[in-house]
């Protein structure tokens, strides 16, 4: 949570196949937060600051904001399982990768645009139940300003 001038935020991160986010704090400086696979919320992870920020390596790469929503709920719908909507949700996109990985193809435009939907969606209703929770990370805004790509 230190102060870094200069610093463009929010940031993202992948690291180790793991979404990470770097976000201004109210004090004016920087907070880490990595996506916890056993809950999908979001864990304090300001131990990753320097090494994202400053040195970097073969497994962390900056990603777009994006990139960022997509790779998060692709881990969550990997992970985690229950029966509200959201799960339901997570199951098609699912359903929808395994199909082209059997058929062995690429995903065709609608394809794609579907899976990105269904992802950007889950991540907005994903993060507005860990925010009423009391989740001080989530931010379902981070997917509504999110540029489709």
């Amino acid at each position: 949570m230190r102060p870094l001038s200069g610093l463009q935020l929010p940031k993202f991160f992948n690291y180790y196949e793991s979404p990470v986010k770097l976000v201004p704090t109210a004090e004016g400086g920087v907070a880490s937060w990595r996506l916890s696979k056993d809950t999908g919320g979001w864990r304090e992870a300001n131990d990753l600051i320097d090494k994202l920020l400053f040195l970097g390596g073969d497994e962390v790469y900056e990603i777009s904001r994006d990139e960022f929503v997509q790779l998060t709920e692709q881990e969550r719908g990997r992970y985690l399982h229950g029966e509200t909507p959201i799960f339901a949700l997570y199951r098609t996109a699912l359903a929808l990768e395994d199909t082209i990985q059997e058929e062995r193809r690429y995903p065709t435009t609608q394809e794609q645009a579907l899976i990105k939907g269904i992802r950007r969606r889950t991540f907005v209703m994903f993060e507005e139940q860990l925010q009423q929770a009391g989740d001080p990370a989530a931010d379902p805004t981070i997917a509504s300003t999110a540029p489709e790509t």
